[in-house]
């Protein structure tokens, strides 16, 4: 089938792209969401969407030689049950919709790659979108044992660094802009000692993919800035904010 992956920069939705073309299927376009230039700052209070390092995200089309659409965050994640009905035109998952309905008018494509672990929530919502396009979509990790899939999307060569830390255990000053692969053992033992996700599915922390398989070039952050959510003592918020990336070829 011919796909649009929907990419956060998350280590997630870039090896679900993986996946995807491992399975036989084409890339023909990405797209992301991300805040709108007069939201409050770089993270939406979104339940759909990752928008921490969307600075980056400009930088995918070249990486990857796709067309990249990008759609911005209008909505608000005002439907909350699980199940997810069409009532809300404000709803978030609407920005979805209609993201994948403009690109339909534009290219064909069959499916939307997923990057999708654990959240029912999140995985519901896409589907509803699919169904309403009469596309499919492709979820190639879902309920994947998550210490298995952390090891292998290293071992796979997903250049990742941490962009949100906001578990116990985890500091912004140590650990932000740390890649997976310094973070594995790390995470590893957070998850003997406090029970964290691996993987981050509990929002323990979120990823920034700066090269992977896919890639034709691969990014570097050249300047970059830490802003701090909370100082709290046992487990402190922070996020890593891309000032400026380079494309440079592999």
């Amino acid at each position: 089938m011919k796909v649009v992956g929907l990419v956060s920069g998350g280590k997630d939705s870039c090896y679900n792209l993986i996946q995807c073309v491992k399975n036989g299927h084409e890339l023909v376009a990405l797209l992301n969401l991300y805040p709108p230039i007069d939201s409050d700052g770089d993270e939406l209070d979104s339940y759909m969407y990752q928008t921490v390092g969307h600075q980056a995200l400009e930088s995918y089309s070249k990486a990857m030689d796709l067309p990249l659409f990008r759609h911005p965050i209008t909505g608000k994640p005002l439907v909350q049950e699980m199940n997810y009905e069409h009532s809300e035109e404000n709803d978030e998952v609407e920005d979805l919709y209609r993201a994948l309905k403009t690109i339909q008018e534009k290219i064909h494509f069959d499916a939307i790659s997923v990057g999708a672990i654990l959240s029912n929530y999140q995985r519901t919502r896409a589907e509803n979108v699919c169904k309403r396009l009469g596309i499919k979509m492709l979820c190639y990790l879902w309920e994947r044992d998550q210490l298995v899939l952390l090891k292998e999307m290293i071992d796979e060569g997903i250049e990742a660094i941490i962009i949100k830390v906001a578990a116990m255990g985890l500091n912004p000053h140590d650990h932000l802009g740390k890649t997976l692969a310094e973070m594995y053992p790390i995470l590893l033992e957070l998850n003997q000692k406090y029970g964290i996700n691996v993987c981050g599915e509990g929002g323990e922390y979120e990823t920034l993919t700066l090269d992977c398989p896919l890639f034709k070039n691969k990014l570097v952050i050249e300047d970059k800035e830490i802003i701090m959510h909370s100082e709290d003592a046992f487990a402190p918020v922070g996020y890593l904010k891309p000032l400026k990336v380079k494309v440079i070829p592999k």
